[in-house]
């Protein structure tokens, strides 16, 4: 069913490929859309581009700077990382990684999104310790959490912490059933924040509370590359892409760096209500 109004009649899957969009509205966004056979090319697709966004990262700055997404969608891709090829293409010892959003568990609990990202990836790369930065959501204030954790992105990134938000180069988001990414549910507090960074959220439909990154610091990114996968979140990419702006309803709108690039990867299945789009 279509979030918030009649489910129209499904397009024919299309093919997969390269198509470019731009969503509706005065203020649409551009973006790029890539279109893979299943979860197995989508999650090769995305090492590829995470190895080859590194390795330019490492060549212009140093050193590189993700912030990875929790869910089922990503477990694929963290696997294929932490093997060969791509354990070796991707500069761990340079990687800096921080997280785009985390429940509100310690980080054994299997809802973690650390606790996920470290058994399938971080324990079986060589990253030093200090360059893995989890957001400590345990905790029982997550007003103090997120503070301190927009302090430690601010250090990392040597800016003021009060100042514009610094740019990763690369942000992992996902896309929910509801159209939400990250953290950032419909109709929650968080989904209006316009300055700070990282915010705690509360949500209730699911009853429960969670620390995000917010639109100001994801819009900063050089690249955000979304992964989408399943036929369970066709409806919502569809919306979301071509559907008319509501970014309170429909939070992934939010999503527009202006400087960046956007990027939505997504295999047949979720593709599967979209328009047919020719470059």
């Amino acid at each position: 069913m279509a979030i918030g109004r009649p489910t129209p009649s499904p397009a024919p899957s299309p093919p997969p490929g390269e198509r470019e969009g731009k969503t509706e509205g005065e203020e649409g966004r551009a973006y790029r859309l890539f279109v893979v056979a299943d979860q197995t090319a989508l999650a090769k697709e995305a090492a590829e581009r995470c190895a080859r966004i590194a390795q330019e990262a490492i060549a212009r700055a140093g050193r590189f700077t993700i912030a990875l997404s929790g869910g089922s969608t990503p477990k694929s891709l963290y696997s294929l990382l932490a093997n060969e090829p791509y354990s070796t293409r991707v500069p761990w010892r340079m990687t800096h990684v921080f997280w785009g959003d985390e429940r509100a568990v310690p980080p054994r609990d299997p809802d973690s999104n650390f606790g996920m990202a470290k058994a399938t990836l971080l324990d079986r790369v060589p990253i030093p310790a200090d360059r893995v930065h989890r957001i400590q959501a345990e905790r029982p204030d997550l007003n103090v959490t997120a503070r301190e954790y927009e302090a430690e992105i601010a250090s990392v990134f040597a800016v003021p912490p009060t100042g514009d938000p610094p740019s990763f180069d690369l942000i992992l988001l996902g896309l929910g059933p509801d159209g939400h990414t990250a953290s950032l549910f419909p109709h929650t507090e968080a989904v209006r924040e316009t300055s700070r960074w990282v915010v705690p959220n509360h949500v209730p439909t699911l009853k429960t509370d969670r620390v995000t990154l917010t639109a100001p610091i994801l819009n900063r990114a050089a690249t955000v590359l979304f992964l989408v996968a399943g036929a369970e979140k066709a409806s919502a990419l569809q919306a979301v892409l071509e559907g008319p702006a509501d970014p309170d309803r429909l939070p992934a709108q939010l999503i527009r760096p202006p400087a960046g690039r956007l990027i939505w990867l997504v295999d047949r299945a979720a593709a599967g209500m979209l328009t047919a789009r020719a470059e």
